[in-house]
């Protein structure tokens, strides 16, 4: 049985604890209601995104994992990278979260910042 909280739910959570400490958050890519996979771009004032994506771990839990850093030389990787993973994915929402430490929201915690 699989219990995780349906993916719209949880889209709509992050966006409101992200508006509740001032920063913005939108959906770019809307996926499967229920069951749709995500991806968090994690980024301050628009610059130095990062996408986190849930990866199965070898204990059958499922913890956040930095997929791609944009390349402040080649920022249009990025976006390539994003079109990919939508065209491997139909059911993919693609949520971003613009506020400092933004990873916080998705439990990951950094201690330099």
């Amino acid at each position: 049985m699989d219990d995780r909280l349906p993916a719209h739910l949880e889209v709509s959570g992050l966006i409101r604890a992200v508006q509740a400490q001032g920063g913005f958050a939108t959906v770019i890519a809307k996926g499967e209601r229920d069951a749709g996979t995500l991806i968090v771009i994690c980024c301050e004032n628009g610059t130095k995104l990062r996408a986190y994506e849930r990866m199965p771990q070898l204990d059958g839990t499922r913890d956040w994992v930095l997929s791609k850093s944009q390349d402040t030389e080649n920022p249009q990787e990025f976006a390539e990278y994003l079109a990919r993973r939508q065209r491997q994915d139909s059911d993919l929402w693609i949520l971003e979260l613009d506020i400092a430490n933004a990873e916080r929201f998705i439990g990951i915690v950094h201690c330099n910042n």
